[in-house]
């Protein structure tokens, strides 16, 4: 037996709990030894008027480069937020030297690729076309998808749906041409996150041609960084073993506990969710 390691991929944030402020945490409640690799260090989010921004794309192939000579080896590789065509190339040249893909689970490296590009059928403002094409460069090579809708749709190129309402049918056919990036669909999974019905919040597991949505109550107004916690969770559970299934409920009703206390004590939304009052209960 070891301890299970994750390669985080990830923008540094110090205020409003998202990408790997939120992530790590969570990733190492859950027994997982996470190694961050930063692809930008912020003040603060971009949702706020103004912030400080260091991009890390000059510096990455260095970081990377001393890895490679400590050897190091990772159970899993989480990529998220990524600002230039550059670092996707980065991105993909890392995967190809440290994704092993043995034939058993315990030699293989999953993958898992959190193509942050938007959300509500819009593309964040750092994020081109152009850009957005050049991220199905890491889909092949996935092992989990974890996209909203919103980027989902970007990824195979369809039109956002009116009022962000989908049917299960269509999300079935959407998964189905992700899955198609990798040359064997049946080997990736896709979550497709954040789906609304109505009073119910949902994220659509598909897997093996056969997909079903999980869904929970909705809790209060949006807040910055779940997404992300939702994400991290179910990356490190999935890297210890357990199934799709088991990780997106485990995720969905973290996030929603910590909705709920945060909508309690009047937090803001642009400031993310208390995840911290319930670290301790994460297994």
């Amino acid at each position: 037996m070891k301890q299970k390691r994750i390669a985080l991929i990830n923008d540094i944030t110090g205020f409003g709990r998202c990408s790997t402020t939120i992530e790590r945490p969570l990733m190492a409640a859950l027994k997982v030894q996470v190694c961050p690799l930063p692809t930008a260090i912020l003040s603060s989010h971009t949702g706020f008027d103004g912030y400080y921004m260091d991009d890390y794309s000059d510096r990455m192939q260095s970081y990377i480069d001393n890895w490679s000579k400590l050897q190091l080896e990772f159970d899993g590789i989480l990529t998220g937020f990524l600002s230039s065509e550059q670092q996707i190339h980065i991105v993909n040249d890392f995967i190809k030297t440290f994704k092993r893909n043995g034939t058993t689970a315990a030699d293989k490296t999953l993958l898992i690729v959190d193509p942050v590009m938007g959300d509500d059928g819009q593309l964040y403002a750092s994020y081109t076309p152009q850009l957005c094409r050049r991220m199905k460069v890491l889909l092949p090579a996935a092992d989990v998808l974890t996209p909203n809708l919103t980027e989902a749709c970007n990824l195979i190129d369809r039109p956002y749906p009116v009022d962000g309402w989908i049917s299960d049918t269509d999300l079935c056919q959407i998964s189905e041409k992700l899955a198609d990036f990798n040359k064997v669909p049946s080997k990736m999974t896709v979550i497709i996150t954040g789906i609304e019905r109505g009073v119910n919040i949902g994220n659509y597991i598909y897997q093996n041609g056969q997909g079903r949505l999980l869904q929970v109550p909705k809790t209060g107004a949006a807040h910055s960084g779940t997404g992300d916690a939702f994400v991290a969770i179910v990356a490190a559970s999935m890297v210890k073993g357990e199934t799709a299934t088991i990780a997106v409920n485990k995720a969905a009703e973290f996030v929603r506990k910590s909705l709920i206390y945060t909508e309690k004590i009047g937090i803001p939304g642009k400031e993310g969710i208390c995840f911290e009052e319930y670290l301790t209960e994460l297994r």
